[in-house]
């Protein structure tokens, strides 16, 4: 099973976090902590659309596995590429550590850090069209133009 999964439009939910779950129950982890990020309605939007560098992803997401591996851990995500309605899931990541505390603050840590850092684009659909969300996005250190 691959740590890092993307998928085209949204997230089957229940079938990542028990297949996350089922893999990892008799893995001696005290804690499984999951968080499940939802599109919400709002601004008149219609939903949300991703694009993913994968490269640069797959850069950020092995620094995060190696910090958890140093605390015995291991984190887990799963994200969308491409259109993801309202009320449907984008993004899924998990913390598995033997130890409830560390399983707790790497969580929050992954979620923010993955909010402000991972090389991920958003757009808002608006009568079906893809509409940057340049208010909610943050430059990545080193993307030249991008900035």
């Amino acid at each position: 099973m691959k740590e890092l999964q993307l998928f085209d439009g949204n997230l089957p939910v229940e079938k990542i976090t028990n297949e996350w779950y089922n893999n990892f129950k008799n893995s001696n982890y005290g804690a499984i902590i999951t968080f499940v990020g939802v599109v919400r309605d709002e601004d008149n939007i219609e939903g949300l659309s991703f694009d993913i560098y994968e490269p640069i992803l797959n850069s950020w997401f092995n620094s995060w596995q190696k910090k958890a591996n140093d605390k015995n851990a291991i984190v887990l995500m799963a994200h969308s590429k491409g259109d993801v309605l309202n009320h449907e899931s984008s993004y899924i990541a998990a913390v598995c550590s033997p130890k409830r505390r560390v399983a707790l603050e790497m969580i929050d840590e992954f979620v923010e850090d993955f909010k402000a850092n991972a090389p991920i684009w958003k757009y808002d659909i608006k009568n079906s069209k893809r509409v940057y969300a340049e208010d909610r996005s943050t430059p990545i250190e080193g993307a030249g133009i991008l900035n």
